[in-house]
């Protein structure tokens, strides 16, 4: 049952996030004015790649700590 509720709260939570943008007013002006460095590069991505970092930050956090705290029980029942 544990598996089956944490499958659909990470299923659901990938849908809401595919389609993210700009969050902010300043952001989302940056990326409608959509220029391009001397590299050929928009700030449009960077700032999406930015978002999508800050996004994956807390996922990794606590994926970390699970996992950290998984092997500690696990070590602790077998000794």
């Amino acid at each position: 049952m544990r598996k089956l509720l944490f499958t659909l709260i990470f299923a659901v939570s990938l849908v809401f996030t595919t389609g993210l943008n700009a969050q902010c007013p300043m952001c989302k002006t940056a990326l409608k004015s959509n220029q391009t460095n001397k590299k050929g590069a928009s700030v449009g991505n960077g700032i999406n790649k930015g978002i999508l970092f800050l996004l994956a930050t807390p996922y990794l956090l606590v994926g970390a700590a699970g996992f950290a705290w998984y092997n500690y029980r696990r070590t602790r029942r077998d000794a």
